[in-house]
């Protein structure tokens, strides 16, 4: 016999406690709209997960101009990325090119800054839950779970946000989506890495050998990953195996060397590219990685989900304060505007920079011919740096 649950309730309830979903209640507290979190992760869990960490500059703007600003602090801006192929450094400055930037910052951090600010605010955060359902979402929208305790819960709101990540629940919950997807026949091996840092900015590599990237954390901690076999096993990597494979990516005739030291987590990424249409279905509306997920190259993962949860909320405030309910209509369309412009970018960069079995001497050649292009055409360089930093949101 089921137990009779705890009853709250609460104006949007939000399914996923991570970036966006802390970024969604955050914005709602502003507009003075009340919302619930909860997460069957522990706040310690995600506060621990390292994530990518590049934020387009209106990402960043959405951070400080809503009061969490640690990222202008603390945050390392990059004016530009390197393209290397044929073991040669092309730099495309941003702010030559498109007047803008983007920070690295890790996603860690962005979660850290949200939650400490939402509670500081008294947000209502429920995370370390069990058994979490979503119910009444055409009417009367109600989410179930557990909690760490035991006892059972319910929370009655007027919607539900489902920005619980690529394995959502409340993706399912919309009838007649459609799905789009594409797989990739190539994988990341990351790995992080005790070490200085190797260069001032990101260096994107296309080789013989395949794909790599180099990235930063910290001072004394990087990131770097290069293309793999979705099948590889990161155990079957000593330190000294994973320093010679990314060497020999890099090694050029300008002698470029990565600077070496521990590696102290090793995993292997596979992706693909996903999106669900519509967005929204009755009182349920998805944001983020519940409703679509890019392939990493382009660094549009959670600035994607950004850019969501602020068209988001703005249809949500309109629609609970000021009773306009034709808001909510117009948020998938808004929302994936940008999704599918995102897709283009990160599969181009994606095809343009990876190597795939079996391909020709033409294929090898066509590729070479592209990068060529981009990096010798202000025109070409000018759509990476648009497309890197982040298309400006419209005004008004």
């Amino acid at each position: 016999m089921r137990r009779t649950a705890r009853t709250t309730r609460t104006q949007v309830a939000v399914v996923g406690g991570g970036p966006a979903g802390l970024m969604l209640s955050h914005l709602l507290h502003l507009a003075g709209i009340e919302s619930t979190v909860v997460d069957n992760r522990t706040a310690h869990t995600i506060e621990t997960t390292h994530r990518a960490g590049i934020l387009e500059r209106d990402s960043v703007r959405l951070l400080a101009e809503s009061g969490v600003d640690r990222v202008l602090r603390d945050g390392h801006r990059h004016e530009g990325i390197d393209l290397r192929f044929g073991g040669v450094s092309h730099r495309i400055d941003f702010e030559g090119l498109a007047g803008a930037s983007c920070w690295l910052y890790p996603q860690t951090d962005v979660f850290t800054d949200l939650h400490a600010r939402r509670t500081a605010d008294g947000g209502d955060l429920r995370y370390g839950v069990t058994g979490t359902e979503v119910l009444g979402v055409l009417d009367r929208p109600r989410v179930r779970y557990t909690d760490a305790d035991g006892a059972e819960h319910e929370i009655t709101a007027d919607l539900v946000v489902g920005s619980d990540g690529s394995r959502s629940i409340c993706r399912s919950l919309v009838d007649g989506a459609t799905r789009y997807f594409r797989e990739y026949p190539f994988a990341w091996f990351g790995v992080l890495v005790e070490a200085p840092a190797s260069a001032p900015e990101l260096i994107y590599t296309r080789s013989e050998r395949g794909f790599a990237l180099v990235s930063q954390r910290t001072e004394d901690v990087q990131r770097l990953y290069f293309q793999c076999d979705p099948a590889e096993d990161p155990a079957a990597w000593s330190d000294d195996r994973i320093w010679a494979e990314l060497q020999a990516r890099l090694a050029g005739e300008d002698g470029f060397r990565l600077k070496e030291g521990p590696v102290i987590e090793r995993t292997v990424l596979p992706f693909r590219s996903f999106v669900q249409t519509p967005m929204r279905h009755g009182r349920l509306l998805l944001a983020g990685d519940a409703a679509h997920t890019v392939p990493p190259t382009g660094a549009k993962g959670l600035n994607l989900a950004l850019a969501d949860v602020r068209v988001l909320a703005e249809v949500v405030e309109r629609a609970l304060t000021k009773g306009d309910e034709a808001a909510l209509d117009e948020y998938t369309d808004r929302a994936l505007a940008r999704v599918w412009k995102a897709q283009h970018f990160s599969y181009w960069m994606t095809t343009m920079l990876h190597r795939v079995e079996g391909a020709s001497d033409f294929d090898e050649q066509r590729q070479l011919g592209e990068l060529t292009s981009i990096v010798t055409s202000r025109a070409g360089s000018t759509y990476l740096a648009e497309g890197y930093t982040g298309w400006p949101r419209p005004r008004g």
